[in-house]
Protein backbone atom coordinates (compact mmCIF):
# COMPACT_ATOMS: atom_id res chain seq x y z
CA UNK A 1 0.00 0.00 0.00
CA UNK A 2 1.30 3.36 -0.92
CA UNK A 3 0.96 6.36 1.30
CA UNK A 4 -1.32 8.89 -0.10
CA UNK A 5 0.30 12.25 -1.33
CA UNK A 6 -1.86 15.48 -0.23
CA UNK A 7 -1.45 18.97 -1.55
CA UNK A 8 -2.00 21.55 0.60
CA UNK A 9 -2.74 25.13 -1.21
CA UNK A 10 -2.44 28.34 0.91
CA UNK A 11 -5.64 30.40 1.41
CA UNK A 12 -5.70 33.12 -1.28
CA UNK A 13 -4.97 36.23 0.53
CA UNK A 14 -7.17 38.31 -2.34
CA UNK A 15 -10.48 36.12 -2.57
CA UNK A 16 -12.72 36.72 -5.42
CA UNK A 17 -16.57 38.90 -4.47
CA UNK A 18 -19.34 36.48 -5.14
CA UNK A 19 -20.61 39.13 -7.00
CA UNK A 20 -17.25 39.19 -9.57
CA UNK A 21 -17.37 35.67 -9.69
CA UNK A 22 -21.07 35.69 -10.72
CA UNK A 23 -20.34 38.75 -13.71
CA UNK A 24 -17.45 37.02 -14.50
CA UNK A 25 -18.52 33.26 -15.11
CA UNK A 26 -21.88 35.06 -16.80
CA UNK A 27 -19.50 36.57 -19.62
CA UNK A 28 -17.83 33.33 -19.91
CA UNK A 29 -20.71 31.58 -20.49
CA UNK A 30 -22.05 34.46 -23.34
CA UNK A 31 -18.97 34.13 -24.76
CA UNK A 32 -18.87 30.44 -25.31
CA UNK A 33 -22.81 30.46 -26.32
CA UNK A 34 -21.65 32.92 -28.93
CA UNK A 35 -18.66 30.50 -29.96
CA UNK A 36 -21.56 27.62 -29.94
CA UNK A 37 -23.83 29.42 -32.30
CA UNK A 38 -20.84 30.31 -34.19
CA UNK A 39 -19.82 26.70 -34.67
CA UNK A 40 -23.70 25.96 -35.81
CA UNK A 41 -23.73 28.67 -38.30
CA UNK A 42 -19.99 27.03 -40.03
CA UNK A 43 -21.66 23.56 -39.94
CA UNK A 44 -25.17 25.10 -41.98
CA UNK A 45 -22.12 26.32 -44.00
CA UNK A 46 -20.94 23.05 -44.79
CA UNK A 47 -24.03 21.25 -45.11
CA UNK A 48 -25.08 23.63 -47.89
CA UNK A 49 -21.85 23.38 -49.71
CA UNK A 50 -22.31 20.08 -49.34
CA UNK A 51 -25.73 20.12 -50.39
CA UNK A 52 -24.92 22.47 -53.54
CA UNK A 53 -22.55 19.70 -54.30
CA UNK A 54 -25.26 16.93 -54.47
CA UNK A 55 -27.68 19.11 -56.13
CA UNK A 56 -25.39 19.80 -58.90
CA UNK A 57 -24.11 16.90 -59.21
CA UNK A 58 -26.08 15.41 -62.49
CA UNK A 59 -26.86 12.07 -63.05
CA UNK A 60 -24.51 10.40 -60.93
CA UNK A 61 -27.25 11.11 -57.81
CA UNK A 62 -30.70 9.90 -57.69
CA UNK A 63 -33.29 12.81 -58.68
CA UNK A 64 -34.76 12.66 -55.16
CA UNK A 65 -31.87 13.53 -53.27
CA UNK A 66 -30.54 16.21 -55.96
CA UNK A 67 -33.65 17.84 -54.98
CA UNK A 68 -33.60 17.72 -51.06
CA UNK A 69 -29.93 18.62 -51.70
CA UNK A 70 -31.48 21.70 -53.55
CA UNK A 71 -33.75 22.50 -50.65
CA UNK A 72 -31.22 21.68 -48.15
CA UNK A 73 -29.25 24.50 -50.07
CA UNK A 74 -31.51 27.41 -49.54
CA UNK A 75 -32.78 26.11 -46.39
CA UNK A 76 -28.98 26.00 -44.65
CA UNK A 77 -27.75 29.03 -46.51
CA UNK A 78 -30.84 31.39 -45.39
CA UNK A 79 -30.75 29.71 -41.74
CA UNK A 80 -27.03 30.12 -41.98
CA UNK A 81 -27.26 34.01 -42.84
CA UNK A 82 -29.62 34.59 -40.27
CA UNK A 83 -27.56 33.23 -37.31
CA UNK A 84 -25.06 35.88 -38.60
CA UNK A 85 -27.75 38.53 -37.87
CA UNK A 86 -28.65 37.47 -34.54
CA UNK A 87 -25.07 37.42 -33.61
CA UNK A 88 -24.57 40.88 -35.22
CA UNK A 89 -27.21 42.07 -32.93
CA UNK A 90 -26.19 39.75 -29.73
Amino acid sequence: MSASHLVVVAPSQEREATSDRIKRLQAETKLLAREHVEALGAALANVARMASEIAEGGDVYPVGAREMARRLTEDATRQAVTLTAILDRY
